[in-house]
């Protein structure tokens, strides 16, 4: 039978990770931070699927609301509203600090990055975009005109106006202090420069990500984002904050932006807020939102406003909440990111980690001559073999990046088991 499934997955399935491949294991089930592939074996999930099942694989509290709102109210017509629905919007605003109060639930982060996008463009009247040298947006057009960290080449021309700026990354600093640190203020200096010097004058939106993700789990350092967005507001566009991934107490704080005191204009977040399934949100103010309305913002799409996922984004925030999950991915990252120095103490490929609650980066460097991206796929493959799924971000001019993003509810145990797996397979994979 394993046989005619990959001869099946061959012939039928496109192929949309780039050069990746798929995981060589048949997955049958999934149940809190593990998955079972078709032949009976265990193997803990580093990644929350996609980043995103942050109450782990099947919680109950989610199978239970499905399993009721599915058989009451799943689907509407986009124009019609739901209890779910507003009850959603609600709760999101109450979680987040004034003037943050106006909710449009979608479906995917690239959904609501586009939605936030051509809000910004229709209430300034602008339309340049800047973004991150190493942002990940989405797929679909303004959001993937506004991606640089991968998927840009063969697709012709991006949407016009969109500016990359340089990265903030202390690990690997291109700006620096006389002692050699990352000079964050002087690299936004010449950020700017470049950006002033290329635009006409039209600045919509800068859309960031608070930690990047894809680009290496980088987090902005304290006092960078409430320059960025000064900069911003001084030119005449507004800032847009990405929290797909850090959003809903991943990072330790309900939002990422917390710790800088830092509140964007638009706010978008998705994967962690279905837990799993397709929900996404773009939240803004009143202000933003009546001029969008008055000039006609339409982003009128098929599931906006579904009723299932809304009922389920609920049941989120009610576990997030009874069960303190912010204090608890605080407290879980810690202990983790002190596993992950240990370990590095006895792997010199291990160059650092970093990070914020449980959204860690552990990036590996060159080592006996071989190449870190090489390692990092060697390790990659080593590890699914005795158990345990991780996934390696492999991007130009860095080594590769473990991104560990164990669900909210994991136990302590747990994380011991993936510590363990790790620490044996770059151990085998570079004779440490």
């Amino acid at each position: 039978m394993s046989e005619t499934f990959w001869s099946d997955a061959e012939r039928h399935l496109v192929r949309y990770i780039g050069a990746s491949s798929f995981t060589p294991e048949i997955i049958e089930r999934a149940e809190g931070g593990f998955v079972w592939t078709a032949d009976g074996r265990r193997i803990l999930d580093f990644t929350s699927g996609q980043m995103s099942a942050i109450l782990g694989h099947s919680h109950p509290a989610v199978v239970e609301t499905v399993q009721r709102q599915a058989a009451t109210l799943d689907h509407l017509f986009s124009g019609m509203l739901s209890r779910p629905v507003v009850d959603l919007a609600r709760r999101l605003s109450e979680s987040l600090p004034d003037p943050l109060s106006k909710v449009l639930l979608l479906t995917t982060g690239a959904e609501s990055n586009e939605a936030a996008i051509r809000m910004a463009k229709l209430v300034t009247g602008n339309h340049e975009i800047i973004s991150f040298a190493r942002s990940w947006h989405g797929m679909t057009q303004a959001a993937a005109s506004a991606t640089y960290s991968s998927g840009r080449k063969g697709y012709g021309p991006a949407a016009p106006g969109n500016f990359a700026i340089p990265t903030p990354n202390a690990y690997r600093p291109d700006f620096t202090t006389a002692d050699g640190e990352l000079d964050w203020r002087r690299q936004l200096d010449f950020s700017f420069e470049l950006f002033d010097a290329q635009s006409v004058g039209s600045l919509a939106a800068c859309i960031v990500e608070p930690i990047l993700s894809s680009g290496g789990v980088i987090d902005l350092p304290p006092g960078y984002l409430g320059e960025l967005r000064d900069r911003v507001h001084a030119r005449g566009g507004l800032l847009i904050l990405d929290e797909a991934q850090t959003g809903l107490c991943r990072t330790g704080d309900w939002y990422a932006f917390q710790r800088d005191g830092v509140v964007p204009d638009i706010l978008t977040l998705s994967k962690t807020l279905g837990a799993g399934l397709p929900l996404a949100a773009v939240v803004t103010s009143p202000e933003i939102e009546r001029t969008a309305h008055e000039r006609g913002f339409l982003f009128f799409t098929t599931h906006a406003s579904d009723p299932l996922v809304a009922a389920v984004g609920n049941t989120v925030l009610d576990v997030l909440t009874a069960e303190r999950l912010d204090v608890r991915a605080g407290e879980l990252g810690s202990y983790l990111t002190k596993g992950l120095w240990e370990m590095a103490t006895r792997h010199r490929v291990i160059g650092d980690v970093r990070g914020r609650g449980l959204l860690i980066g552990l990036e590996l460097v060159e080592d006996g001559g071989r190449q870190a991206d090489e390692i990092g796929a060697a390790v990659t493959r080593r590890c699914l073999e005795l158990g345990l799924h991780m996934n390696v971000v492999q991007l130009p001019g860095m080594g590769g990046v473990f991104r560990i993003a164990p669900a909210l509810t994991s136990t302590t145990g747990e994380l011991d088991l993936g510590l363990e797996i790790l620490d044996q397979a770059i151990g085998e994979v570079t004779g440490s």
